[in-house]
């Protein structure tokens, strides 16, 4: 290997590296965050945060690795410009084609991972993802609440807040519990609780010592029940009774299935699944071609706007793949064209923004004076 393919190789490796450690930690504070609200509102449990977060940046690992090679090509091509590294190259007789070879023994890896992460691993992950979620709503009411946190249950319908328990025998300490059901809104109050379970299967959970209030939102009409022993069914609940649990469901099952049975299933969902999942190693090769011509810029001119153009592109091509497998799954787009519609677009932008860098154009022809 010449002594240009590996600096180049190498310095788009080290920007690499650079560029998605720093977009890996942004996704992980992100997503972190979004988990520990889910976890704080009760969606969630917080035995399940890591789980999730670990599974989550393995879906996301793909768009990370294509989005990593796109600026870290762009970073690569631009500096040697910005710093006049490129005239030295040029009068050693190398062109900007020459770029293509380093540059695709850099992203045919990358384009490798990619596959393999979007056509094996992120399934697997998905469908982690799905049994931690299912599980936990799965679990009983009780089993949600938390010491010291509000949490709601039945989408709002039950609120418990419980405190320590006192006594090591207990299981929980004094609760509070806000129950809406059609008519009546019923606060109840107790100073423990624990659960017992019935020969049948069902399930208690056994208030002591409280109080129940009763009444009717708009009406006058209100009941205060004083009890020793109070029990209220729990009934596991599945997170598929509601309609908008349904279509996550859906979606998330068409994510989780495998590649092999979404190649033997003919409906529009399993072909929109297959393009993206086909489509990231393809944008991962495009755009570190494409980021050749928009990284040779003039050095006297100003950075921003160059980083903004190739920014501009990059978002352009991503949200057009994400627009074509949208339509594929509605059935607007036949199958065959979205595979292939939008990375032969951008691959024909490419080879014209090469041809543009490495056209020779004639000196222009001095002007005559009036007088001559």
């Amino acid at each position: 290997m010449s002594l240009f393919k590996r600096s180049v190789v190498s310095e788009i490796m080290s920007h690499a590296g650079v560029v998605f450690s720093t977009l890996l930690v942004v996704w992980l504070s992100v997503l972190l965050v979004r988990l520990l609200g889910e976890a704080a509102n009760g969606s969630i449990g917080a035995d399940v945060v890591f789980g999730l977060a670990t599974f989550s940046s393995i879906t996301a690992l793909p768009v990370i690795l294509a989005v990593s090679l796109f600026i870290a090509v762009l970073t690569t091509v631009t500096r040697n410009f910005r710093e006049s590294e490129m005239v030295v190259w040029f009068a050693s007789g190398l062109s900007l084609k020459d770029w293509l070879g380093p540059v695709l023994r850099c992203a045919v890896p990358f384009a490798v991972l990619i596959a393999v992460l979007t056509l094996m691993a992120s399934p697997w992950a998905y469908r982690q993802i799905s049994e931690y979620r299912q599980r936990y709503e799965q679990r009983s009411d009780l089993s949600k609440v938390t010491a010291g946190q509000f949490i709601e249950t039945e989408q709002g319908a039950r609120v418990f807040f419980a405190e320590e328990p006192d006594q090591p025998d207990e299981e929980m300490g004094k609760i509070i519990a806000r129950v809406l059901e059609p008519e009546w809104l019923s606060v109840i109050t107790a100073d423990s609780a624990h659960i017992e379970t019935e020969p049948n299967g069902d399930r208690f959970l056994v208030l002591s010592s409280g109080h129940r209030y009763d009444l009717k939102p708009g009406k006058a009409e209100f009941r205060m029940v004083d009890f020793d022993h109070y029990g209220v069914r729990l009934e596991n609940r599945s997170e598929a009774n509601t309609a908008e649990a349904v279509r996550r469901l859906a979606e998330s099952q068409i994510k989780a299935r495998p590649t092999m049975q979404l190649f033997n299933d003919d409906s529009d969902s399993a072909r929109s699944q297959i393009m993206w999942r086909l489509a990231l190693p393809l944008a991962a090769l495009n755009l570190a071609m494409l980021a050749i011509p928009l990284g040779a810029v003039n050095p006297r001119l100003g950075r921003s706007g160059d980083f903004l153009i190739a920014g501009l592109v990059g978002l352009l091509y991503m949200n057009l793949i994400n627009l074509s497998r949208g339509w594929i799954g509605t059935g607007l787009l036949d199958f065959r064209l979205g595979l292939w519609l939008v990375h032969a677009v951008f691959a024909v932008l490419m080879a014209y923004m090469m041809w543009r860098k490495l056209r020779v154009r004639a000196p222009r022809k001095p002007r005559r004076s009036a007088a001559a």
